[in-house]
């Protein structure tokens, strides 16, 4: 029976391996979490074990094979992997699943993007997600790489991924330039709270664990809060006054994992 499916996130597989002799192992269920953070629907949850990673497509020919039958079955858009993955290894993944592929550090720079709200905020994931980019920059569309010719620009020219290089060069320098201004900015702001003698107090710890609900309580500041990932990504200072020290400055910074 034909049906019509809700207007969800993006339908998408994940994948974790699990690699013998690896002490640190990423977790399975915080990439679930950050999945759904990001807006993904996971239609599944792909388990597997290796020695090492495959150097082509990371995973063996035989689980690829059975990642792509899954694909095919649920109809997913994108494929997510807990796992960083080189250029060279997206690109053959992509190949063989005919579908986006997405390693974790692309997966938590998507929802930087998302999450990001002030303005220096918003050129800092700018400026990570074109360096991320930068490395996956590949000669993989030949119809566009054609050299300039015509009367008076004959020549080798310049090909397009030459083109596309050259301007990510300039967008991150430009980026770069003007988060050296807002950085002085704060370098200043911080020089008068020193002279000032304001104690400086900062809540740290995982992404989600409530620290700006309790910056919210004890300020009565309006900071965005949620019970997903990294829903805070703009540190906020506020002003408090604490009984027997006087003012300080209350932060609410930028989870981690």
């Amino acid at each position: 029976m034909l049906f019509e499916r809700p207007d969800t996130g993006e339908r998408a597989v994940l994948v974790h391996i699990e690699f013998n002799g690896l002490t640190e192992r990423e977790d399975p269920d915080e990439f679930m979490q950050l999945v759904t953070s990001a807006g993904g629907e996971p239609v599944y949850f792909m388990r597997g074990q290796r020695p090492m990673p495959h150097a082509k497509t990371f995973v063996g020919s035989g689980k690829l094979e059975e990642i792509r039958q899954v694909v095919v079955e649920h109809e997913a858009e994108l494929v997510l992997f807990n796992h960083s993955l080189s250029p060279s290894q997206e690109r053959n993944l992509e190949k063989v699943l005919q579908c986006r592929v997405l390693d974790r550090t692309g997966l938590i720079l998507d929802i930087f993007a998302q999450r990001a709200r002030t303005h220096e905020g918003k050129l800092q994931v700018e400026l990570a997600q074109l360096e991320h980019m930068s490395t996956r920059l590949i000669r993989g569309w030949t119809h566009l790489e054609r050299q300039k010719g015509g009367i008076g620009l004959r020549g080798p020219g310049e090909t397009q991924l030459e083109s596309d290089r050259r301007l990510l060069r300039a967008r991150i320098k430009s980026i770069q330039a003007r988060l050296e201004k807002v950085r002085k900015q704060r370098d200043q702001s911080r020089r008068a709270r020193k002279r000032a003698e304001i104690p400086t107090l900062s809540f740290v710890g995982y992404t989600n664990a409530g620290k700006s609900t309790l910056f919210n309580s004890l300020t009565e500041a309006r900071v965005y809060a949620a019970d997903q990932l990294f829903a805070t990504l703009d540190p906020t200072l506020r002003r408090l006054q604490v009984a027997d020290v006087g003012p300080v400055v209350l932060a609410d910074t930028v989870g981690f994992i």
